[in-house]
């Protein structure tokens, strides 16, 4: 008994006729004979009970009936999962690392149009800051990274710059300058400052930094936080502010309003560099097209930033 006699047995039964089941299975009347009576001579028993008008089960072929229709839904359950598992192999997967403001910013218009122009590519995305980010471009755990671009940049690394990220300024919904339009550098110079730890997060750190020495002003650091999740919650709860990225904006938190800062006319102090990253000298197609689009749509893409 094979699965082919089965499957010859299961279509005769359920058609009650010779002819119908061998063009259901589009093969001849006679090799689906064929098949039934080897599977008859297999099991030693009847199946069918046949006249020159009609064809019947018998008692036996009514209990095979049953079993032979359990037996194929499994198999075709265990043949379907494995062509699964064989599309899932042959699937590429292009693996993105990003910084949080990105994440929140370029990434989701970004990744809309890849997919609409390439489905067949899965994107499986991380969500780290930039010193966690290279290396592991350089270990091979990630094709391509959104990154700040460092001050020594590794020779084994390419790097594109995109833009640059317009910093803004977040306070709580009830302070007294959440109403303005703009702030400038001078209004929050004796508010207590949530400033990131320059170890972590230099382009965030020393951007605070110097735009008050531009200014001839010295902030008022009250607390050093590494996230940005971390920054705005603190700032919701009204313990101080904060000058982050301006696609910190799109982070759900509420109790925080954001608010563009008044610098002096011509200053690139206030802007935050935002680039992408991967291995020099590998080949990606994935990457290459990831990067394409990037390239194409870049102006729209940096509009919000």
């Amino acid at each position: 008994m094979d699965l082919h006699q089965l499957r010859c047995f299961v279509a005769a039964a359920e058609e009650l006729h010779f002819g119908k089941a061998a063009q259901r299975l589009q093969m001849l009347p006679s090799a689906l004979g064929r098949h039934i009576k080897l599977l008859e001579e297999d099991l030693a028993t009847q199946l069918f009970a046949r006249t020159t008008r009609a064809v019947s089960l018998t008692e036996q072929g009514t209990a095979l009936l049953r079993d032979a229709r359990a037996i194929l839904s499994r198999v075709e359950t265990v043949e379907q999962s494995f062509r699964r598992r064989a599309r899932a192999a042959t699937v590429r997967r292009l693996r993105v690392g990003a910084i949080d403001s990105a994440a929140a910013g370029l990434l989701p218009p970004l990744l809309h149009d890849f997919r609409a122009r390439h489905p067949e590519i899965g994107v499986q995305l991380s969500e780290e800051k930039t010193i966690r980010l290279l290396p592991k471009i350089l270990s091979g755990a990630l094709d391509l990274a959104f990154v700040r671009p460092p001050e020594r940049t590794d020779k084994r690394l390419e790097f594109r710059p995109l833009l640059d990220e317009t910093a803004v300024v977040a306070l709580p919904q009830r302070h007294a300058l959440a109403a303005r339009k703009f702030i400038s550098l001078g209004e929050i110079a004796d508010q207590p400052l949530i400033v990131p730890d320059r170890r972590s997060r230099p382009h965030s750190h020393d951007l605070t930094m110097k735009l008050f020495e531009q200014a001839g002003l010295t902030p008022e650091v009250a607390q050093l936080a590494d996230e940005k999740q971390t920054i705005v919650h603190l700032v919701a709860a009204r313990l101080k502010v904060a000058i982050v990225p301006r696609w910190t904006s799109r982070l759900a938190i509420s109790g925080v309003r954001f608010v563009p800062l008044k610098l002096k006319r011509g200053s690139s102090v206030g802007r935050l560099p935002l680039a992408a990253a991967w291995l020099r000298g590998s080949r990606d197609p994935a990457r290459d097209a990831m990067l394409s689009i990037l390239e194409a749509r870049l102006p729209t893409y940096a509009r919000g930033a």
